[in-house]
């Protein structure tokens, strides 16, 4: 069965074919929907709750964690300054990580049904929605999709399972329509990850809206910045470009891709900056392809899926260890992918039957995953695989 969904996938990727274009909102959105479903949450409890492993460590793991604290005090503030690397940091570190705790908190919400927990998520989520106001210096676009990343995925969680009260979740979808949108939705020029993770945020965000028009934007741009992000060799002689870049000659690409001059199969533009950088990029990738396939386009099935699969797997093989060559990078590569390989793994390996060898022994050595505090968190418990 397996190889004969992939054999269609294959197939209807080979036509072009797809249920509607590949950039539109679905007719009706469905809910929980941002990176995770229903039936994945509902797998991921069955397995937590019947001690079954891998779920079963990575939840504890998800209850140790900071994050988990029902003891956290929100941080909010009207704006938040991220500079260059976050210097100068004021907030940035406490709005993602007040962000990564809501989803962690709605993650445990519902795998316990412990009303705690929502209510912590939803306390976090109210305390930032009743003050913050902007983003602001250099880091601002990217702070916002990283931030932005998070709090959809918390929000459809408590607003589409919680039986209790969220009585300023209409605030909060305020604060994402008005504070974080409008900062990411247009992209950004710089390095892709910038771009992947405003897209992931504008489309998350635009879920939890129910916005088709800005969804449709977003997952447009994400098409583009993912193609021109990770290379295949039927891109031809150079990578695909952003237009509005104008990366017109061989040595603007070349130094947009940190001085790569040969480009191969997996290559990311990011690989020789360093792999947690491109980790970011990546994630991304996988984390919009699972929000596309939850509203009922499957990705996987079209060139982001290849790239996605070719991209793990070039990093894996190096971050696992195999020795550098003297083309790629100057000999020398920055490791340090991170938490990053579970989504993607499990779609197009479990569910589609691809062969990924390196992805498989990466994501098991680094089971269970957990946050790289950034934007991603959880993932073995909430994708490590599960059929769903």
């Amino acid at each position: 069965m397996r190889h004969s969904v992939r054999l269609m996938v294959v197939t209807a990727f080979a036509l072009g074919v797809l249920a509607r274009p590949a950039d539109a909102a679905p007719a009706a959105f469905v809910h929980p929907g941002v990176t995770v479903s229903q039936g994945q949450l509902d797998f991921a409890r069955s397995k937590v709750n019947a001690g079954a492993q891998p779920w079963k460590g990575a939840f504890d793991a998800m209850l140790a964690s900071k994050y988990a604290d029902l003891n956290r005090t929100p941080k909010p503030r009207a704006v938040v300054e991220c500079g260059s690397y976050s210097n100068p940091n004021h907030g940035c570190t406490d709005e993602r990580e007040d962000a990564i705790a809501a989803y962690t908190d709605a993650l445990a919400w519902y795998i316990t049904r412990d009303e705690r927990y929502a209510k912590k998520a939803i306390q976090l989520m109210d305390a930032w929605s009743a003050v913050i106001t902007d983003h602001t210096n250099s880091n601002a676009p990217l702070q916002t999709g990283w931030a932005g990343s998070s709090w959809p995925r918390a929000a459809e969680i408590i607003k589409h399972t919680y039986t209790g009260s969220w009585a300023n979740s209409g605030r909060f979808a305020t604060m994402l329509r008005n504070v974080y949108l409008p900062e990411i939705i247009n992209g950004s020029k710089s390095n892709g990850n910038w771009e992947l993770s405003m897209m992931e945020a504008a489309v998350g965000i635009s879920v939890f809206l129910e916005d088709k028009s800005s969804y449709d934007k977003a997952m447009a741009k994400f098409r583009t910045r993912a193609a021109a992000y990770v290379y295949l060799d039927s891109d031809g002689e150079l990578p695909k470009t952003v237009p509005s870049q104008n990366l017109d000659t061989r040595d603007k690409i070349v130094n947009y891709w940190q001085g790569q001059s040969t480009f191969v199969t997996g290559l990311t533009q990011e690989t020789c900056r360093d792999l947690t950088h491109t980790g970011y990029g990546i994630s991304s990738i996988s984390h919009v392809a699972e929000t596309s396939r939850i509203q009922g386009l499957d990705l996987y099935g079209t060139d982001v899926g290849e790239r996605l699969r070719q991209a793990l797997g070039f990093q894996a093989r190096y971050e696992l260890g195999t020795a550098v060559p003297g083309w790629l990078c100057g000999g020398s590569l920055k490791r340090g992918l991170g938490p990053v390989t579970e989504v993607g793994y499990n779609a197009l390996h479990n569910r589609l039957g691809m062969g990924m060898t390196n992805t498989q022994a990466l994501t098991e050595r680094n089971r269970p995953a957990g946050s790289n505090n950034l934007f991603v968190a959880w993932e073995t418990l909430t994708h490590g695989d599960n059929p769903n």
